[in-house]
């Protein structure tokens, strides 16, 4: 990126300038082309847009000389119009800067274009290739300028709009779809809302349409659900009439017309596809991309699929035939002909129905059709012998079940079952077993037969292979199922490695995210790495500052080292301050590439190097994470490049301070004047809109916007209660109560449904109790309000099956108990469950759902014993369960007593893995467990591997000072980065790092590399320790381990230190610590957060600056005239992007 980008669109003056310079100027203007004549004119009347658009024309048709900017000068002179070069150049910038930076006004221009300029234009945005024009010594990249116009925010709203205006009246209409598709594809569906079809031509050829409707297919997902009807009116519209179909009777809807449809299919009515005439369904079906069409109907109903096929089986068409089958996609996912199947056809369903993972809902009927065509397909055959052909209903199978197949079975099926997707772990450890059972030994052929089975191997197990057939299976493909493996076995995976004494060769051969599991001792002892060796590899940021202390060393060109992005996460302030200001500038985009990699602190020292040797080229961005008065610093007219800069960044990830963010979003109101006016300035704010106050988006954003601005509030995280009250507050405003809703008006509102109350939400549940799954599904991960978890719960209760129980148990009488559909459909919705219901879960249902309740965070402690309970009376007492049972227990593990725990087996540190997963452990349970392993597995403190000691995990902490001494260093010291992740106490967190200080030495003399390992072991440094760190260690501590520092502690901290914190760590301190801090502390952590530079000569107080009054706020240093800032207006459209 250089410091002074190219602004390709002031060729105007510039070849103006040319023509100044020469000492001829012609005496007649006649010969000057009227096209030339005609662009003179409208620089005349400063329609500069217009001028550029006659010039490519001109210049396309005649060609270009350098005497024609001569003729043009001369001829604005005959005007009477006297340019003088700044004048024009100032002109010009303030006009296209409006266009650029006021889209609405581009629209507007572009409106008033001549047929001819227009047909320019819409050219110029058709083009695919890197159009240049040469103008002599002026060279204008118009595919650069394309490039960026379809990227840039508000002016591709432009465009799309003024192309279907003007461009079916101009250009042909097979152009204007295609130009229509470019500028639909950066819009993420926003555009398409329901009011366009209204602006779609009727009357479009053949071709056109059939290309029109495919741009709308492929943005279906990205479509809300009444745009999507508005559309497939506009085009059923169309078919209807090209039909000719008269008679109601007959219908419209023939073969073509439902390949033309395409996933709209799915929007026709019930009675429309029961009307579909059998030849035409059976003629659809017959067209080779048939299949692949109804592969991707993922939001079909089952009610619409039941009729497509039964429209299918009217035609021509067995539906028991193989070939049928085969082209039925997605419908096969709701076949229905189950009566007197023959088992063969049984397996061929069941291989299809593998893709009805994706369809949107309604995966609870299809375990159900799954189970059923498994009990036919296995009529007449044992499981043994029918286990390879049953594809991925495999999963279905219960823990007895998987428990009866023979070792020969699972070896024959092996090419089936390792590519199953789906297997709960427990099922995977199985199936590994059964599978190893066979094989006997764990080689590198073995292995590379397992694929996803792969993560059910033992941890001892990879420890015991051969270290040459472990280096194999880093080599092969296998190793990208090695990411898949827990922490536990891969470092079981890695001391394998290490023991040879050669770890160098096997930490090359480690890709991916598997290289963050290695130590920073064992990089420390091999410096042997290159670039060359770090591609493909992902970085914990303590080996990447290594790394690249190391690599910068030996490598002098910072672009070696810039271009591995992993390697940004070392990057220090040191190592930005060192660069010199070209290099700098010329490197830039390596940041910008990987700015989701760069921690706050480093984007806070790029902000200030670029302050420092390029203000006026800044991306706007950086200054948010500067002292808050540089941003509001920045003039009313530098306002919108400023928001687009914001608004294409994640202000979250580098302004964590609440105060500091709050600062920034009065600069925005200030800019935005507290109010969003249109659908561009929502595109304009882009990212900011999540942060916007409840009061804009209450009553600041207006009608005009509100949709636009709700599309893009549907992707915000993390809305506060307030902007959650105030888009609840506008919904009713637009939608009124949720009981008069549509269908569409729900899937398209479907993220704010948390929102309302348990109340509004019932007649959801009872109206669209699929719409209400399905939205719940799509948020499963996350935290979801008590009352829209009920109504889910409301919604599967009501619309499922009820059978009572035949042989129920004492207590249950009358009791609908809970079904695995039911399970599989609430996930996160089991929650609420009242313990007497779970009590009655049949056995049958316990096995095959444990795994799905043992996730879910929401049980209380009374449910999670109810459970416990169930699992003894279906298991027998915890002394009789194997490995498997105990890990797909998950949190229900959590109900076990101490003498529970105790009776559990829990010899392999993969059980024990299983549990410590759970940070909900008493002291007295983790003590359990930790005596437990020990017991079991015969092992001393003093014998455990490092492996043991990942698998162990938080219940290390329930180690004594006694016991954490017995831990060999050289087994802690290769997991110091997993231990340095857990929240123990700070006894225990002292005594970690007390066996640090034997593998890195003397604290004071620790590197930032070492505490960034370290995490919250460095919380075990004395205050003595503390106080003698540099400062510029500060910002290698994580944030966890500054938590985790005792309040009496942390006060002892220098006010130097504290300023030296970095953001990141500044915003993690605890109120506690807080107010343990004096004055002069407050107002250094006050200066961390704010992202100050910690030399303070650097950042003196705020002052005025030569060329600007006090009154201005200029941060020192400031810029002459803010106007410099940004290069050009035109910098949005023809520049490098700056995020």
């Amino acid at each position: 990126m250089s410091q002074e980008p190219r602004i390709y669109i002031l060729f105007l003056f510039l070849f103006l300038s040319h023509g100044v310079a020469s000492h001829r100027v012609p005496d007649s203007m006649q010969d000057l082309h009227p096209l030339l004549q005609k662009m003179a004119e409208e620089i005349i009347y400063g329609r500069y847009l217009n001028a550029l658009l006659d010039l490519i024309q001109f210049q396309r048709s005649h060609g270009w000389m350098a005497e024609l900017s001569h003729k043009v000068l001369a001829y604005l002179n005959s005007r009477n119009v006297t340019f003088t070069i700044p004048s024009l150049q100032a002109a010009m910038e303030n006009h296209l800067e409006q266009r650029l930076h006021q889209p609405q006004k581009l629209l507007e221009d572009l409106k008033e274009t001549d047929d001819q300029q227009f047909r320019t234009a819409m050219k110029c945005l058709l083009e695919d290739k890197k159009d240049v024009l040469d103008l002599e010594d002026v060279v204008i990249d118009l595919g650069a300028i394309r490039e960026q116009a379809l990227q840039s925010p508000g002016v591709n709203r432009s465009l799309f709009v003024i192309t279907l205006e003007r461009c079916f009246q101009v250009l042909n209409s097979l152009e204007c779809v295609e130009i229509l598709g470019k500028v639909l594809k950066g819009s993420s569906g926003s555009f398409l809302q329901p009011d366009i079809p209204e602006k779609l031509p009727r009357h479009l050829p053949e071709d056109a349409f059939k290309n029109l409707s495919a741009v709308f297919k492929d943005l279906y997902d990205q479509t809300s659900a009444h745009s999507q009807r508005a559309l497939y009116a506009w085009m059923t519209g169309i078919l209807q009439t090209a039909s000719n179909a008269t008679d109601d009777s007959v219908s419209w809807v023939s073969a073509e017309n439902l390949w033309i449809l395409g996933r709209y299919m799915v929007h026709l009515s019930f009675e429309e596809i029961m009307k579909i005439n059998p030849v035409e369904i059976g003629l659809f079906i017959s067209y080779d991309n048939a299949t692949k069409q109804l592969d991707t109907v993922y939001d079909i109903t089952p009610d619409l699929a039941q009729a497509f096929l039964e429209r299918i089986s009217s035609s021509s068409f067995d539906m028991r035939n193989t070939s049928t089958i085969h082209r039925l996609g997605l419908l096969v996912c709701f076949y229905d002909d189950l009566d007197l199947l023959d088992a063969a056809v049984a397996q061929v369903l069941l291989h299809q129905m593998i893709k009805c993972s994706r369809l949107r809902g309604f995966q609870a009927g299809v375990h159900k059709l799954k189970a059923s065509l498994l009990d036919i397909a296995t009529e007449n055959q044992t499981l043994n012998e029918t286990l390879g052909s049953l594809s991925d209903a495999v999963v279905g199978l219960t823990h007895s079940q998987l428990e009866s197949l023979s070792p020969e079975a699972v070896h024959d099926a092996i090419s089936t079952l390792n590519q199953v997707s789906g297997w709960a772990k427990s099922q995977v450890i199985i199936l590994s077993a059964k599978y190893l059972a066979h094989e006997k030994v764990l080689s590198f052929y073995n292995v590379s037969q397992m694929g996803v089975l792969l993560a059910g191997v033992g941890t001892q197990a990879f420890y015991g292979m051969d270290r040459r057939d472990l280096l194999q299976v880093l080599r092969s493909t296998i190793s990208l199922h090695v990411t898949d493996l827990s922490p536990t076995q891969q470092q079981g995976i890695l001391r394998k490695m290490s023991e040879a004494g050669d770890t160098a060769s096997g930490i090359v051969e480690i890709q991916g995210a598997f290289f963050k599991e290695v130590s920073l001792f064992d990089l420390r002892r091999e410096p042997g790495f290159n670039t060359t060796v770090l591609k493909e590899k992902e970085l914990r940021r303590s080996q990447a500052l290594f790394l690249y202390e190391l690599l910068s060393k030996v490598t002098r060109r910072p672009e070696g080292l810039l271009s591995i992005g992993q390697l940004v996460k070392g990057l220090t302030c040191s190592h930005i301050d060192a660069m010199s200001v070209d290099s700098f500038l010329t490197h830039f985009h390596h940041f910008e590439n990987n700015l989701s990699l760069l921690s706050p602190y480093q984007v806070n020292c790029l902000a200030w190097k670029y302050w420092e040797v390029s203000r006026s080229s800044m991306p706007p961005f950086l200054l948010a994470a500067l002292p808050a008065r540089y941003l509001a610093s920045v003039p009313a007219s530098r306002c919108v490049p400023l928001l687009i800069s914001l608004g294409k960044s994640r202000l979250e990830s580098f302004v964590l301070d609440s105060h500091k963010k709050n600062s920034v979003l009065r600069k925005v109101q200030q800019c935005l004047n507290n109010s969003i006016a249109d659908e561009y300035m929502v595109d304009i704010v882009g990212n900011l809109l999540c942060h916007l106050p409840a009061a804009i988006i209450h009553r600041g954003v207006f009608p005009r916007a509100w949709a636009t601005a709700l599309h893009g509030l549907r992707h915000c995280p993390h809305l506060s209660p307030e902007q959650k009250a105030a888009v609840r507050l506008r919904l009713l405003e637009q939608h009124g109560l949720p009981q008069n809703w549509t269908a569409e008006t729900t899937k398209d509102l479907g993220p704010f449904l948390v929102l309302f109350s348990g109340d509004e939400l019932s007649s959801i549940a009872t109206k669209f109790p699929d719409i209400l799954q399905q939205t719940a599904s799509k948020m499963a991960g996350t935290l979801l309000p008590k009352e829209f978890l009920w109504a889910v719960f409301e919604s599967v209760r009501n619309s499922s099956e009820k059978s009572l129980s035949s042989a129920p148990s004492p207590g249950c009488h009358g009791v609908v108990a809970p079904s695995s559909g039911d399970i599989f459909t609430l996930a996160e919705a089991n929650a609420c469950w009242a313990p007497e219901d779970l009590l009655c879960t049949e056995e049958h249902t316990f096995t095959r759902s444990v795994e799905l309740l043992g996730a879910v965070r929401g049980f209380g402690q009374p449910q999670l014993m109810t459970l416990k309970e169930k699992a003894v009376q279906f298991w027998d007492m915890p002394s009789y369960w194997k490995e498997y049972h105990i890990v797909s227990l998950g949190r229900i593990a959590l109900a076990l007593n101490e003498s529970e725990l105790e009776q559990l087996d829990l010899s392999s540190i993969d059980t024990v893995a299983s549990l410590s997963q759970q940070t909900e452990w008493t002291p007295g349970q983790a003590k359990s467990i930790l005596q437990g392993f020990l017991e079991d597995s015969g092992y001393r403190i003093q014998d455990l591997k490092s492996f043991h000691l990942v698998g162990l995990g938080t219940i290390l902490c329930a180690m004594n000072i006694t016991e954490i001494s017995l831990i060999k260093i050289s087994e802690f010291r290769v997991v110091l980065a997993r231990i340095g992740t857990l929240l123990c106490s700070t006894h225990v967190l002292a005594m970690f790092k007390t066996k640090a200080e034997v593998v890195f030495g003397d604290p004071t003399k620790w590197s930032g590399s070492v505490l960034q390992e370290l995490g919250t072991i460095a919380a075990g440094l004395t205050k003595e320790e503390l106080q003698m760190l540099d400062k510029d260690l500060m910002p290698y501590f994580q944030p966890s381990a500054i938590k985790c520092l005792p309040d009496e502690i942390f006060k002892e901290l220098s006010a130097e230190q504290i300023a030296s914190l970095g953001p990141e760590n500044a915003a993690a301190v605890t109120p506690a610590q807080r107010r343990q801090l004096s004055m002069l502390q407050l107002q250094s952590l006050q200066r961390a957060l704010d992202g100050a530079k910690t030399r303070s000569w650097l950042d003196t107080p705020l002052s005025a600056s030569p060329t600007r009054t006090a009154a201005s706020g200029s941060p020192p240093g400031a810029p002459d005239t803010w106007g410099l800032w940004l290069s050009s207006p035109l910098l949005v459209l023809t520049a490098e992007t700056v995020w």
